[in-house]
């Protein structure tokens, strides 16, 4: 056996040692008590119960919730930017840019990045000033801050990073024969991106998919800002 075919076994291993056994033990703990810190090994449904009777079952209904349509949102915006940015910018210099830019995200602390936003979004913030000098409302906006819209807003610049580059990677990769072709056979945009670019690129959607409701799902300093 060679070793690139022990790449795929290895790193299988790997991730469910990784990840999968750790989340296995924690929802068998789950099924036990903790008394004077220690552990009772007698099956029991009181964490659950108290899951459902402390009402917490629904805040983790609504992050959810929240981290489907974000996620949903992120994903219709990153697909045509990384497919312009993959094969429609030709220029290597703003291409350079643009993936610099994406990284910036990265280098800044969570409350950083978010908590710029509250003078802009606040009811004496910028947006609201704006609004109310050009006669489209008479009272500031409550809403934009504090609100579920506030957390969508806030965290698609966040993770807007994390749905594209996986993405771009996979588009980059397909070869241009392969759309020069599907032009040359009549295919229109539509069909080449519906026939072509979008299996080709499905891996790389699928990882961003991943990438991105992962870490939302375990959010909840910027929700809490915002």
């Amino acid at each position: 056996m060679t070793l690139a075919n022990l790449v795929v076994p290895a790193f299988l291993v790997f991730w469910t040692l990784i990840v999968i056994v750790p989340l296995v033990i924690v929802a068998v703990f789950s099924f036990f008590d903790v008394k004077f810190y220690q552990i009772v090994y007698e099956p029991t449904l009181n964490t659950w119960r108290s899951l459902i009777d402390s009402g917490r079952w629904l805040v983790a209904l609504k992050t959810f919730r929240i981290t489907v349509t974000i996620t949903l949102i992120e994903l219709v915006l990153a697909l045509p930017f990384a497919l312009w940015l993959a094969k429609g910018c030709k220029s290597k210099p703003a291409k350079a840019i643009f993936l610099t830019l994406l990284t910036v995200p990265f280098f800044l602390e969570v409350s950083s990045r978010i908590i710029v936003w509250r003078p802009v979004l606040g009811t004496n913030g910028i947006v609201n000033v704006i609004l109310m000098q050009i006669g489209v409302v008479d009272q500031p906006v409550e809403w934009l801050l504090y609100s579920e819209f506030a957390v969508h807003f806030g965290l698609l610049g966040t993770y807007f990073p994390t749905m594209v580059f996986p993405i771009f990677m996979s588009i980059s990769l397909i070869d241009d024969d392969l759309l020069a072709a599907s032009k040359d056979l009549g295919g229109n945009g539509a069909q080449t991106f519906m026939n072509i670019v979008l299996p080709l690129a499905l891996p790389g959607i699928i990882v961003g998919i991943v990438f991105t409701s992962v870490p939302l799902m375990a959010t909840f300093v910027e929700s809490q800002l915002l």
